[in-house]
């Protein structure tokens, strides 16, 4: 059975209350990174709400693997970047966006940023809702999404503490991280998020609806890659730390792959 229609406008409904409402406390605030702490809460919100959107539907083994999977990761990337953000000042982009913002700051930030990354949280969550729709029984597209997921989860986490263990040691103020799994890709955080992805894509192929909804992990892996994620944190981090270009010289950009020798 396909998921229903007004079940998924639920969900986008949720979706958008929930943005407007940490849209409204970030205003309040004068802080708007806010919604990067969002973005990981807001999937595991989608998959709560989907979970008992779904009860009767599908198979409880698939409604609760990919709710508690997604919860999982939602909630650890909320906590790693709300802890990482608490302890800076406001991240330099949203500054940035509201010197672009005319005399309408907050409704720019509002429309461009905060309801516009909004709606592709939605629909990257896709395979998430409607993998919890799967009348069942687990087929090899289960097995194969759990160990997708699982190899992005440890890589993201693990990445994500080698890297807050390099920068507290302040002998390492300027250098490039280039050990552990930073030494095979420069950002093995963002490997590891897209391969999440995918595995929960997989959980969804079940069903040919589970299936078509292939766009929502090619996209959160465009961001990663090619978007809002590699090259927006690239851009200017040769600035920053002068090792920086000899590390992209040797080190893949994305997927993990052995060093190169002799750059």
């Amino acid at each position: 059975m396909t998921a229903p229609a007004a079940n998924l406008a639920i969900t986008l409904a949720v979706t958008i209350a929930l943005f407007l409402l940490v849209f409204a406390v970030a205003a309040r605030r004068g802080r708007y990174d806010l919604i990067d702490s969002l973005w990981g809460l807001g999937f595991a919100i989608v998959a709560i709400v989907t979970f008992m959107l779904s009860a009767g539907h599908g198979a409880i083994s698939l409604r609760l693997t990919v709710t508690l999977l997604t919860v999982l990761w939602g909630l650890r990337l909320a906590a790693h970047i709300h802890i990482r953000n608490r302890a800076r000042p406001e991240d330099a982009r949203y500054a940035a966006i509201l010197r672009r913002a005319g005399s309408h700051p907050r409704r720019y930030m509002l429309t461009r940023v905060y309801l516009t990354q909004a709606g592709v949280l939605w629909f990257v969550s896709l395979p998430i809702q409607c993998g919890q729709y799967a009348p069942g029984p687990p087929g090899w597209p289960f097995w194969a999404g759990i160990a997708v997921w699982t190899l992005g989860f440890v890589f993201e986490a693990v990445g994500d503490h080698q890297l807050r263990r390099f920068r507290a040691d302040p002998g390492n103020r300027g250098r490039v991280l280039d050990s552990g799994l930073w030494r095979y890709t420069r950002h093995p955080n963002y490997f590891g998020d897209a391969c999440v992805w995918w595995g929960l894509y997989l959980l969804a192929c079940t069903t040919w609806y589970g299936a078509a909804t292939v766009l929502s992990p090619i996209v959160m892996t465009a961001l990663l890659a090619k978007g809002t994620g590699k090259p927006l944190l690239e851009r200017d981090i040769g600035e920053r730390r002068p090792g920086y270009a000899d590390y992209i010289h040797r080190t893949s950009g994305f997927l993990p792959l052995p060093p190169r020798r002799g750059q």
